[in-house]
């Protein structure tokens, strides 16, 4: 193994299907370290976790029993998208997908203003207004410097923002029947994009009706 290397193949825990640790389940954040994996052909390994029932062992390792978790030595594992993907990347430099700091943030809003527009029960709160406001700053950055954030190339900020995409999409048709504008034309072109990529749809849920079931919960709280 290379001093500089994870563990070969990486070993990352992920969520599954409640009732089944052989199906992938809905977690976005999950998807998006399996995203940076992929795009990186890295060899890894998931481990699948029923989080509506932890096992022992997964505590253990990640007492607050969150996911994602990724394995960066002997008996050490460490949690947060944000940290993974930044040591995947420091540790697997080529190719690099580091997104420039100017560029870093944009679509950073949309699924927080997604998931208050999904729980609101108030169609006059201003949460639908929000997201669109969100989304239209996402088209206008991808107008001027798209396809992708980054421009031509695929980068960490699509990674983070492809899965949280996808679960608007299914989540608002779903309980809202609600779809992101058509006149939003370069936002509806990355999400064809991204959702088209090869990596993408073998990290997705392994079924849309994962993704309800999984917000079903927060909306009907």
């Amino acid at each position: 193994m290379a001093a500089d290397s994870l563990p070969d193949p990486v070993q990352v825990i992920v969520k599954s299907v409640p009732g089944s640790t052989d199906t992938l389940g809905d977690c976005p954040f999950c998807q998006r370290v399996l995203l940076t994996l992929e795009e990186k052909k890295i060899p890894y390994e998931t481990k699948l976790v029923d989080l509506s029932n932890k096992p022992e062992w997964f505590l253990k390792i990640n007492p607050e029993g969150k996911v994602p978790v990724l394995k960066i030595a002997e008996d050490e594992w460490i949690s947060d998208s944000d940290v993974i993907t930044q040591i995947i990347e420091e540790k697997y430099p080529n190719p690099s997908f580091a997104t420039p700091a100017e560029k870093a943030s944009v679509g950073s809003k949309i699924f927080s203003s997604f998931v208050a527009f999904l729980k609101s029960k108030d169609p006059d709160d201003g949460s639908e207004q929000a997201l669109l406001n969100e989304l239209q700053a996402l088209d206008e950055h991808l107008k001027i410097n798209g396809p992708y954030i980054n421009g031509e190339d695929i980068s960490a900020a699509d990674f983070s923002l492809a899965p949280k995409l996808f679960h608007l999409e299914v989540a608002l048709d779903h309980f809202k029947d609600w779809r992101i504008p058509e006149n939003l034309t370069y936002v509806n072109a990355y999400t064809k994009l991204l959702f088209n990529r090869d990596s993408f749809a073998k990290t997705k849920p392994a079924a849309n009706e994962f993704v309800i079931a999984g917000w079903a919960p927060k909306v009907n709280a």
